[in-house]
């Protein structure tokens, strides 16, 4: 990479190597010690169905290595955009994203909506288990809770750690959803990843690159909110880390960005998810709570997020809002999650989606 005259930074263009669906890992390890033999460097990504090699280095080697004739490789593509392996350039269909366990996995991706819910916070067992309870009557196929919470003051609650882990498998067993958890911390990237289904990449560590290479190499799905200050190429490029390091299976997450509006929490990016549709063919879901930061705004803003094409909807529930310890003016219960439930079992067939 350089920095040309007018300063604009010039991202180099390279190559990325599609592994066809069988390729062997002989075949992948064939391809990679080749691109190592001219001086370039080989990242491998593995998604569900398919394995990408991301190429770095002379493109006129990589070209005399006659690479589209080796076993196991698909295709060759060139890709000029600065994210190589999250670029729609080479995966012309969007790709679908699979969470949990075999046979009970929960598919996250262009053909169906997917409807995730829970506490922001852990804050007890039963606290947990009354939310999961609520998410499922509602149509959730998805847990979502924080055991650990990055918050702005440190006096805040900052949540139960590994006991909020435990609880999380705990209502796993008694509910049947997977659990989508935030990691802050490349530290504990091995003890959240043996509990989670799906590790949470939150909006203040979206430019934390040591923690979004580390969740890519920890071999579970990988949701990631945009940072608030962020760019779609920025949070595009911050998704390329996790890839990098092994990891296709990345979900987006609009969740609203910082402007200068007061009257919400964040500003909702509607037009974030057609324009990350056009340009990469990873999933994007929204989340209503943290944008809107109000109860009231959750459900328009989610039955915005369904029109507008979101392959999900992430949200707030709580069965005492007035007493939670994390953002509980935007959580959801009785009415407000009824209403919720509703549209999103009758709005996502409107736009070609299975719920």
């Amino acid at each position: 990479m350089g920095v040309s005259t007018t300063g604009t930074v010039l991202y180099p263009r390279t190559m990325v190597v599609v592994m066809a669906p069988g390729a062997t890992e002989e075949e992948i390890a064939h391809v990679t010690r080749r691109v190592e033999e001219t001086g370039g460097q080989a990242f491998v990504s593995r998604g569900v169905t398919r394995t990408i090699i991301g190429l770095v280095g002379d493109l006129e080697s990589f070209h005399g290595l006659n690479l589209r004739s080796m076993a196991g490789v698909q295709d060759v593509y060139r890709i000029s955009d600065p994210y190589k392996l999250v670029s729609l350039q080479h995966h012309p269909e969007r790709s679908t994203v699979h969470v949990g366990p075999a046979g009970r996995q929960v598919p996250i991706g262009p053909e169906t909506f997917t409807f995730i819910a829970g506490p922001c916070a852990v804050e007890s067992a039963q606290q947990t288990l009354e939310a999961a309870e609520m998410a499922k009557a509602a149509g959730a196929t998805l847990l979502r809770g924080g055991a650990f919470k990055p918050r702005t003051s440190p006096y805040a609650f900052q949540g139960l750690g590994l006991k909020g882990l435990e609880i999380l498998s705990d209502v796993r067993e008694v509910t049947g959803l997977p659990i989508v958890t935030e990691v802050v911390d490349a530290r504990d990237v091995p003890v959240v990843a043996e509990h989670a289904d799906m590790l949470q990449i939150g909006t203040r560590n979206a430019g934390n690159f040591g923690l979004l290479q580390a969740v890519g190499e920890c071999g579970k799905p990988v949701l990631l909110k945009r940072g608030m200050t962020s760019t779609i190429e920025e949070w595009l490029m911050a998704a390329e880390y996790v890839a990098q390091r092994g990891n296709l299976d990345v979900v987006l997450c609009e969740r609203g960005i910082r402007t200068f509006e007061p009257s919400t929490r964040n500003t909702l990016d509607i037009s974030a998810v057609p324009v990350v549709q056009a340009t990469s063919h990873l999933p994007i879901i929204v989340d209503p709570s943290h944008a809107g930061g109000r109860r009231d705004l959750v459900v328009p803003l989610a039955r915005a997020a369904i029109a507008v094409g979101a392959d999900g909807v992430i949200v707030d529930v709580h069965p005492d809002p007035e007493h939670a310890l994390c953002d509980g003016p935007q959580a959801l219960f009785g009415a407000d999650l009824r209403a919720l439930a509703q549209a999103v079992r009758q709005l996502p067939p409107m736009v070609g989606r299975r719920v």
